[in-house]
């Protein structure tokens, strides 16, 4: 017998309620909750990798010397200005190539050689460079090779780091040895320093020998022109009278020379002007050219195509009054190109003007040097010879000053001036610099826990199973009837762990066998039957909750209830079993049917015989009373699967099996039928057809989402009526509800067992 119709089948069951918008951090949180062993560990394990880098890492110390760099020695005379390189010391590049130059492989073979660190075991250990014959000569007489590579081991341990917004730097050297780490430290600074001052000597040696060639030549020249200035006057003794001042010829040359410079700017300006007339836009034109006539003309110009453009909107151009406009507007254009042309004409004009006074000046000048020169070519002989005398006597005086102040630089350089003074020297270490243990510990505890959020937030995006009761409306778009907490998890209040859904399933089963070993003395519950053995239990209400919500599914007799699963180890006959108690338990009459002929169990949990069941009855081997078996529970009744046949589906689509369910809704208020599994054969959808309603188990963390959703599909083609879900083995409860809940819920269930009140006998 097929089950009633209802008229609301059509409508759907639950409707998912719209997504919140605000921020949910309990949400968020949920992942680091439910993994948060797996980020322990990580975070232990990085901890640990971190500990053991940090023994196993030679100790390294490190040592640091300041010093002070001023641009400029310090001082009344100053080498820069001596010998002019004022340009060198600039600004924006002379402390970078001060840090630089201490960082050179050129300052770190001078420490090598000063601080004699081929002889030293510690820096040089395998004896680089070493030779027995040249010992003691602190690496004097090593090959280059030999000495560059000891230098690029103090630039592999040398930093230099100035000190922000001051003339600071620190100069550190890491060293396995604190002792050599403060000499290797202090020797860069002296080094650097030494180096600052030969340099300045060299170049105050360079300078004073440059002088003192210059200073010789000068004299010898002034010499020269002396004797010859004299020889001169003797020959022509005139000379000496003349006066430039009185000069008629020079005073024409220099007056036709400013003339002629005149001229030159004159004509640059007015061919300038010609040429931008010419070689500009008519456009771009300037308004100030032909007195102002073309900017006014252009002004008609654009003033007549506006009204042009505003009347063509109401006008024809064949319009007479538009053609009247045109005509203007082509008149006022041709008249600014002849005032354009004209511009251009008389620029033309003014250009060649001033080019033929220019040629003109220009012939005169020429003509009138040649006629001072022909009148005055010995004075201006006698002038030009005293002229150079007076300018190599000045030029002298001023390499005689600077060649004292060179010997004053020089004299002052015996005394180690310097530019950079040592702050703080460098001191040998009382600590290791690498490894720290705070450091690690710090870096170790970070990359844990860093490491350990992302590989579980990882995980819980790249699970696919439903793990909430959120994540069951969200995706299957089903209300949840009930969520049965995992035993495990909600036992640990009350002292009890480990269960296992049926067909042998193996989650946490090596867990349960580690704590069963390390627990011996504590009780195992079962979750089968787990309403009638430990009625208080957090476990035991969620079902009666399951209980409560089937009842209130549907508005219609609901009388079979089917129970099953997408796949295998879902809790389906667990559940179906402590449905069946917790409806007993309200005093009705409830039959449980073992629906899975495959794999059945049901007689198994109730201790009962298997010979005789549901495929007897079928088969018309047993009667009705033979196959409703009366169970230990108080109105329970129980018809087991009975032997298993060699064809299953083919049995509960039979007539018979129609008659069985028509005559278990006439005797028992309630059935519940266990069935196997849905996807992998197609018992579950045949039975679905002779009950009310289908409770589909999912179990959390168990099943994919995508296999639920083909579930529901197989079953929506069989037109199952899908009540809602119950979510199994849900171990989210603490995360989401909070300890103080659970802690409040364990005092209810204390006091109503002191009290002597079985929450079981509530109808809800």
């Amino acid at each position: 017998m097929a089950r009633p119709p209802y008229s609301e089948t059509h409508e759907p069951l639950f409707a998912p309620a719209e997504p919140e918008s605000e921020f949910d951090l309990q949400q968020l949180l949920e992942p680091l909750k439910r993994h948060r062993r797996l980020i322990a560990i990580i975070a232990i394990v990085v901890l640990a990798a971190s500990l053991v880098l940090y023994a196993t890492t030679p100790k390294s110390y490190r040592a640091a010397t300041v010093l002070q760099i001023e641009r400029r020695l310090a001082g009344p005379v100053r080498v820069e200005d001596i010998i002019g390189v004022e340009s060198y010391w600039d600004a924006q590049s002379f402390y970078p190539t001060q840090f630089e130059l201490i960082r050179s492989r050129g300052m770190a073979e001078r420490v090598v050689q000063r601080l004699r660190l081929a002889d030293d075991p510690v820096f040089n250990p395998g004896r680089v460079g070493f030779l027995p014959g040249a010992g003691g000569d602190g690496g004097a007489g090593m090959d280059a090779r030999a000495l560059a590579e000891l230098a690029g081991r103090i630039q592999s341990g040398l930093t230099v780091k100035p000190v922000k917004d001051t003339r600071l730097v620190e100069i550190s050297y890491v060293s396995p040895s604190p002792e050599l780490a403060a000499r290797i430290a202090n020797g860069v600074a002296e080094a650097y320093i030494d180096w600052g001052i030969e340099m300045r000597g060299l170049s105050v040696e360079k300078a004073s020998s440059f002088l003192n060639s210059q200073i010789e030549s000068l004299k010898r020249e002034i010499s020269d022109k002396e004797a010859e200035l004299q020889a001169y006057s003797r020959s022509a003794a005139d000379i000496v009278a003349l006066d430039p001042a009185s000069n008629v010829a020079l005073q024409r040359l220099e007056a036709l020379n400013k003339d002629y410079i005149s001229a030159v700017s004159e004509r640059i300006n007015k061919e300038a002007r010609y040429q931008q007339l010419v070689n500009s836009p008519r456009d771009a034109v300037p308004e100030s050219v032909a007195g102002g006539l073309v900017a006014t003309l252009r002004a008609e110009v654009l003033r007549l195509e506006r009204e042009y453009a505003s009347k063509l909107a109401t006008y024809k151009p064949e319009w007479p009054a538009m053609q009247n406009l045109k005509e203007q507007i082509d008149k006022a254009r041709q008249n600014l190109n002849v005032a354009y042309d004209d511009a251009i004409r008389a620029a033309r004009t003014e250009y060649e003007t001033a080019l033929r006074r220019e040629q003109s000046l220009s012939g005169e000048l020429t003509r009138q040097k040649g006629q001072a020169l022909e009148l005055n070519s010995a004075a201006v002989a006698y002038n030009n010879l005293k002229v150079e005398v007076q300018t190599r006597r000045t030029l002298l005086d001023e390499l005689l000053r600077k060649q004292s102040q060179t010997e004053v630089a020089s004299r002052m350089q015996g005394s180690r001036e310097s530019n950079v003074v040592v702050v703080d020297r460098a001191l040998p270490p009382g600590s290791p610099f690498r490894p720290s243990l705070p450091r690690h510990l710090g870096i170790g505890v970070t990359l844990g826990l860093l490491a350990g959020i992302g590989l579980a937030y990882g995980v819980h995006f790249l699970d696919r199973t439903f793990k909430s009761p959120e994540d069951v409306e969200r995706v299957l778009a089903l209300p949840v009837l009930g969520v049965i907490p995992d035993i495990s998890a909600a036992g640990r209040g009350y002292g009890y762990y480990g269960y296992g859904y049926g067909y042998g399933y193996g989650y946490g089963s090596r867990k349960r066998e580690r704590r069963s070993k390390e627990q011996p003395a504590v009780e195992q519950v079962s979750i089968e039957l787990v309403c009638l053995t430990h009625p208080r239990m957090q476990v035991s209400e969620a079902f009666r909750g399951l209980r409560t919500s089937l009842l209130l599914s549907s508005a219609n007799s609901l009388k079979v209830v089917l129970v099953t699963s997408t796949t295998v180890g879902e809790g389906k006959t667990s559940t179906s079993g402590n449905l069946a108690v917790v409806l007993a338990q309200l005093g009705k009459h409830v039959l449980l049917v073992d629906g899975d002929l495959r794999r059945p169990r049901q007689h198994e949990i109730f201790k009962v015989s298997n010979r005789t069941g549901l495929v007897n009855f079928i088969t018309g081997q047993a009667e009705p009373a033979e196959v409703f078996l009366r169970s230990s529970v108080p109105n329970l009744y129980l018809t087991p699967s009975g032997p298993v046949p060699p064809n299953p589906s083919e049995l509960l689509a039979s007539t018979r099996a129609q008659e069985y369910f028509a005559l278990a809704r006439q005797r028992f208020d309630f059935v519940v039928v266990d069935s196997p599994p849905v996807l992998p054969v197609t018992d579950a959808t045949v039975l679905s057809r002779l009950a009310d309603g289908v409770v589909l188990c999912v179990g959390a963390g168990i099943v994919n989402r995508g296999a639920t959703k083909e579930c529901l599909g197989k079953l929506a083609l069989v037109d199952a009526r899908v009540l809602g879900v119950a979510l199994n083995r849900e171990r989210a409860a603490e995360g989401r509800y909070g300890k103080a809940y659970h802690r409040g819920y364990k005092a209810y269930i204390e006091d109503a067992a002191g009290q002597g009140q079985a929450p079981a006998a509530k109808a809800g």
